[in-house]
């Protein structure tokens, strides 16, 4: 269906809203996001930003949502150009390509996933429930894939389904039935070796300690694969 050109530039003036707000959050931290600092950076009244977003927080919600929906398409996509049985190439797209992400992305990775906006409230449920859902499960997919060659790795640890949320185990135990709960930690670990290195190079914790983060994470990640008792692609 055709919009019209009043929903057009509704639309336009939407997205402009969301990349000020971007802007001003790289300058001035989560805390600049508010709707009368956006109002004057468009040269608008505060009345007629309220007429499209009527709260700071329905702003970041929407903003959470966007990026952390535009997140998940890209590892996810990422992950499935890779054959299902590659397992370590849809682990090495996956780890590829949230870095990429987050790096040309800063500040949208800071808002899912660093410093909380002061004050902001999410609506029940969570800001982006669909997108943390759908990078989890993906997650958890590729933990699935690794397991044949990782579970040497976890005989020793009795992990318990009680060990973890019970939303994560019930989804988990209804996917993998036949997998056991520390398929869960090899998730949580996957995910912890790609969320931190990524997150000091955000933080620009790793400007002093290294000229190459990108080299630094990909071998990380190749690590990361023998452990799991997996080839890294290439090797």
């Amino acid at each position: 269906m055709i919009s019209t050109r009043r929903e057009r530039r509704r639309a336009e003036t939407t997205a402009e809203i969301k990349e000020v707000a971007l802007r001003l959050m790289a300058a001035g931290g989560p805390g600049a996001i508010t709707l009368r600092a956006i109002a004057r950076d468009m040269g608008m009244t505060a009345n007629a930003v309220y007429s499209y977003f009527t709260t700071r927080d329905e702003l970041v919600t929407a903003l959470i949502r966007d990026v952390y929906g535009q997140l998940a398409d890209a590892v996810i996509a990422a992950r499935d150009a890779r054959p299902g049985d590659d397992v370590a190439g849809r682990i090495m797209a996956w780890a590829c390509a949230f870095r990429d992400w987050s790096v040309a992305n800063p500040e949208g990775f800071r808002l899912v996933y660093g410093d909380p906006v002061p004050g902001y409230q999410p609506p029940e449920g969570g800001a982006a429930p669909e997108a943390e859902y759908r990078v989890c499960a993906g997650l958890t997919e590729l933990a699935a894939g690794a397991w044949p060659t990782a579970a040497p790795l976890y005989a020793d640890y009795r992990f318990e389904w009680s060990d973890f949320d019970p939303t994560l185990a019930e989804e988990t135990r209804a996917e993998f039935p036949d997998l056991p709960p520390a398929v869960i930690a090899v998730a949580l670990r996957i995910w912890g070796h790609l969320h931190g290195l990524v997150s000091l190079e955000i933080r620009g914790n790793l400007g002093a300690q290294t000229t190459n983060p990108e080299k630094l994470y990909r071998n990380e990640v190749f690590a990361l694969l023998r452990s799991f008792g997996l080839t890294p692609p290439g090797d």
